[in-house]
């Protein structure tokens, strides 16, 4: 057996050209698919840390029925006292309550509806990086009343800039519509356009006092965990210690992002059989090129004794050794690559603005995870196996006989 592992071994280097083709062809396919299945986990891996660490957090807490139109009504009166309660349950690593007003904000030359949040800035930083996120100015802190952070994106759409002024219209708790000034603090821009021009901060304490607020009041508190693995730990403590309170995590928050999560494998298995099925075919053409040269050779085994069986097999490792070896080759420099690329970064800067309007970073950090790897050597495995058959299938079909008198 072990004689003829190493006579298909030598019998792919008999035509040296042709199996450094093929190999590379191999290489070159398993490089680019473990590069894009890479490429485009690292670009979800930074959406959905974005969607945690600056938009949401771990787990959101509100009135049920509130996250369906942002009723203001729907308020938790005791803000305070579930904080106190969310910040007592193992995992957590930081809770903010806010108010959260849709209304409309208004500059000189221009009005736009938004998302009005109102933050106690302290707290705020322990479940949200949107203070990193700064690229004019300063955050809201303790002390200057009637401050607003803005996206640059509203921004623009204002034409305010830092320290101009913009007006906040909205309905307060006694169904009044009432309005204020708030100066521009600072600008901040993420990586998604749509949450920054549709969301603005305010202090809570402002918001309050502008919306006839008690100051015990919150439509949302919101729960940083000390990882995303706790989230399955947390959210039942959590569910049981708010009886009456609809408790979600980031998944039901934003489904789009959980289905990212959820059909990842299966999006890199079908890229990778698409590209795998492709180098099939070359491979099948070339084992029936060698089938087709060495039908002579194949008729003298056949009538000095050697079975069908052992050259349905000797076939058969010819194909495997040169997928594998091709793709073992493809494997080890994509995820070499990868690995470089997940240190220092990828920035698709060209397309900074398109990735921007569905909510992506232009700078990617490919991802490329042992498990990825093993699955992808297994499928070159299967598809080499796979593009033997029919080769192998062609060679068991000749005539001894007839086949010695070729060539």
């Amino acid at each position: 057996m072990s004689m003829l592992w190493t006579l298909a071994w030598k019998n792919i280097w008999r035509n040296k050209l042709r199996s450094i083709v093929v190999m590379v062809a191999v290489a070159l396919g398993v490089f680019a698919g473990v590069f894009i299945n890479a490429l485009v986990l690292g670009m979800v891996d930074e959406r959905i840390g974005t969607i945690i660490r600056t938009e949401i957090a771990h787990l959101q807490v509100h009135q049920p029925g509130f996250a369906d139109n942002n009723d203001f009504a729907l308020r938790m009166p005791n803000a305070d006292s579930l904080v106190l309660v969310a910040k007592g349950v193992a995992h957590v690593a930081g809770v903010s309550k806010r108010i959260v007003i849709t209304s409309m904000v208004a500059s000189a030359e221009a009005n736009t509806a938004v998302k009005i949040i109102g933050v106690e800035p302290e707290s705020e930083r322990k479940v949200s990086n949107l203070s990193s996120k700064l690229i004019e100015g300063k955050y809201l802190d303790g002390h200057d009343k009637n401050r607003v952070v803005i996206g640059k994106k509203l921004a623009e759409k204002l034409k305010v800039t830092l320290k101009k002024k913009v007006i906040i219209t909205l309905q307060d708790a006694n169904r009044m519509i009432t309005g204020g000034a708030f100066r521009v603090c600072g600008i901040f821009e993420t990586d998604n356009n749509l949450f920054d021009e549709g969301n603005i901060f305010v202090r809570y304490a402002d918001l309050c006092q502008l919306s006839a607020l008690k100051g015990t009041e919150a439509h949302e508190i919101a729960i940083m965990l000390d990882s995303s693995a706790s989230v399955a730990a947390a959210k039942p403590r959590l569910v049981k210690a708010f009886p009456g309170l609809l408790v979600q995590d980031w998944t039901e928050l934003s489904p789009e992002a959980g289905y990212l999560v959820s059909a990842m494998d299966q999006y890199m298995f079908i890229i990778m059989l698409v590209i795998l099925l492709a180098l099939c075919f070359g491979i099948v053409n070339t084992m029936l090129m060698v089938v087709l040269e060495r039908v002579h050779e194949l008729g003298m085994l056949m009538a000095i004794g050697m079975s069908k069986s052992r050259i349905f097999l000797m076939i058969v490792l010819e194909t495997i050794y040169l997928s594998m070896t091709g793709g073992l080759a493809g494997i080890a420099v994509a995820y070499a690559v990868c690995s470089h690329l997940h240190r220092v970064g990828l920035n698709l800067y060209f397309w900074k603005e398109a990735y921007a309007s569905f909510g992506y970073s232009s700078m990617v950090y490919p991802s490329a995870n042992m498990g990825m790897m093993l699955t992808t050597a297994l499928m070159v495995m299967a598809v080499g196996m796979l593009s033997a058959l029919y080769p192998a299938y062609k060679a068991l079909r000749l005539n001894p006989a007839d086949a010695i008198r070729v060539g």
